[in-house]
C-alpha cells in the first residue's frame, strides 16, 4: 500500500477564522513533518476560484455568496496555502471547486499517476471538506485514516459525532501522535 497525506483547506482565509496561531496549526504541521521524515507524498488542497466564478452557481448554498462578496480567487492571498507550513515544490496544491478534494480537481489523477491507494486526512472543516472526501474516498475504494486532531470544525459537537461515530464506520481514525507512532513502528 502507497499512502499520501491530504492537508486540506488549510489556506489563510480558512486557517484564519480558527486564530491561525501556532497552537491551532501544531498538529497538523506535526503531520506534514511525520510524512516528509516518512517519505510519504503531501498534498495540499485548497478551494478556489477563477476570476470571473464560473465554477459558482448561485444555486449553490455553499458557494454562492462569493458571487455577492469577491475574494477566493486562486490568486487571492486568502487561497494561498498558509506560509507555516512551508509547502515544498514537490508537494502539488490541488485546487477544487466544491467541497470535496475529488470536486472539480486533479487529485484522482495525482493519485493514480502516484499509484496511491491509503489517503491520510486532515483538514478544516470536520464537516465540510473531510466529511465529504471521506465519503467520496471510501467510495472510490481506497484505504483511510483520519487524523482526529489534524481536523477542526466550528462546531465541536459535530466535530466529536463524526470523529467517533460516522468517519469510524468508514476510516481509521487516530490521533496525529497514535499515526506517528505507528510510523515509527512500521
Amino acid at each position: 500500500m502507497k499512502a499520501a497525506l491530504l492537508v486540506m483547506d488549510l489556506q489563510n482565509g480558512i486557517v484564519s477564522r480558527f486564530g491561525g496561531t501556532q497552537t491551532v496549526l501544531a498538529p497538523f504541521l506535526n503531520a506534514v513533518e511525520a510524512a516528509r521524515q516518512h517519505n510519504i507524498p503531501v498534498i495540499f488542497v485548497r478551494v478556489g476560484f477563477r476570476e470571473g466564478y464560473p465554477e459558482v452557481s448561485p444555486r449553490n448554498k455553499s458557494f454562492a455568496s462569493v458571487l455577492e462578496s469577491g475574494g477566493m480567487t486562486i490568486t487571492d492571498a486568502s487561497t494561498q496555502i498558509h506560509e507555516a507550513f512551508g509547502r515544498r515544490p514537490s508537494e502539488p496544491i490541488v485546487t477544487k471547486y466544491r467541497v470535496s478534494a475529488f470536486a472539480g480537481s486533479t487529485l484522482e489523477t495525482i493519485l493514480r499517476a502516484q499509484q496511491i491507494d491509503t489517503l491520510i486526512l486532515s483538514g478544516i472543516a470536520t464537516s465540510g471538506v473531510v466529511l465529504s472526501t471521506v465519503r467520496e474516498a471510501a467510495d472510490k475504494d481506497y484505504a483511510l485514516t483520519v487524523l482526529s486532531d489534524a481536523c477542526l470544525d466550528m462546531d465541536p459537537d459535530v466535530h466529536r459525532v463524526l470523529i467517533e461515530k460516522v468517519f469510524p464506520r468508514q476510516a481509521h481514525v487516530v490521533t496525529v501522535d497514535q499515526w506517528i507512532d505507528s510510523l515509527q513502528h512500521a
